[in-house]
């Protein structure tokens, strides 16, 4: 992906007419297949000064794409007006460096951090093991199976990274899943399981903290069960997922 910043000075007593034609315009980026997202920002400090960001597929896909394509006349009639008034437009790229705030706890702290995770795989495993549909999966379980799963789901909350530290990451866990031959009806009765397991124990019950939990679980089950498949052929190495409130890792399986 890309990301281009624009920079306007925009005479006050145009901002409202400048963020309206903006508001119009971006009907156009919002049905754009190129375009990722978009944001229009006004400065505290100099409320003359306007940036637009707006991310692309690809720089390439923005300039051969976007603007060779039927929505730019519709996105640069609404801002005509105001292209002469651009102080900056760039294309960047993202860098490694990002991450979240303090502002809003994790999924892994508001779970309850390190020792609800291990109540919850404990509480699991004991029900995968009496059930008839997994339980053979796991019939020759390491004793310390629960505990790992616990390190991975810590870890993929947003917890301490133990399990890329003592368990070898994504790569590990990938291998357990090789070759297994998982079935649908096994991973439904799985994911079941594992949410009565969380209710058991009183894992949070908020619609937000269970729609980003069970997002996760639907996505890493369903991974698992293409992977194990006897044609699977799985991307080798990736790092451990970091799930957020609604955010999904930036790659693909």
């Amino acid at each position: 992906m890309i990301v281009e910043y624009i920079r306007y000075r925009i005479p006050e007593d145009g901002s409202e007419q400048f963020e309206e034609a903006y508001r119009r315009a971006a009907g156009s980026l919002a049905r754009a297949p190129q375009c990722v997202n978009y944001e229009l920002s006004r400065c505290v400090d100099d409320p003359a000064c306007y940036i637009l960001r707006i991310t692309w597929t690809s720089a390439k896909e923005h300039l051969e794409g976007f603007r060779s394509g039927e929505l730019f006349p519709a996105f640069l009639a609404e801002i005509r007006p105001y292209v002469e008034m651009i102080e900056e437009m760039r294309h960047y790229e993202q860098t490694s460096v990002r991450g979240d705030g303090g502002s809003v706890p994790s999924l892994y702290d508001w779970a309850g951090g390190t020792e609800a995770f291990e109540q919850l795989t404990e509480r699991f495993y004991e029900l995968v093991k009496a059930d008839e549909l997994v339980g053979p999966l796991f019939a020759h379980m390491d004793p310390g199976h629960p505990h790992y799963v616990a390190m991975w789901l810590a870890e993929v909350f947003g917890g301490p990274a133990r399990y890329t530290g003592e368990r070898g990451g994504y790569p590990h866990m990938l291998r357990m899943h090789l070759g297994r031959g998982i079935t649908e009806a096994q991973r439904r009765r799985w994911v079941a399981l594992l949410v009565d397991a969380a209710d058991e124990v009183g894992l949070p019950d908020d619609p937000e903290f269970r729609a980003a939990f069970m997002g996760y679980i639907e996505w890493g089950t369903r991974l698992a069960l293409g992977n194990s498949q006897p044609d699977a052929t799985p991307v080798q190495q990736a790092p451990v997922p970091r799930w957020g409130w609604g955010v999904a890792p930036p790659y693909q399986g």
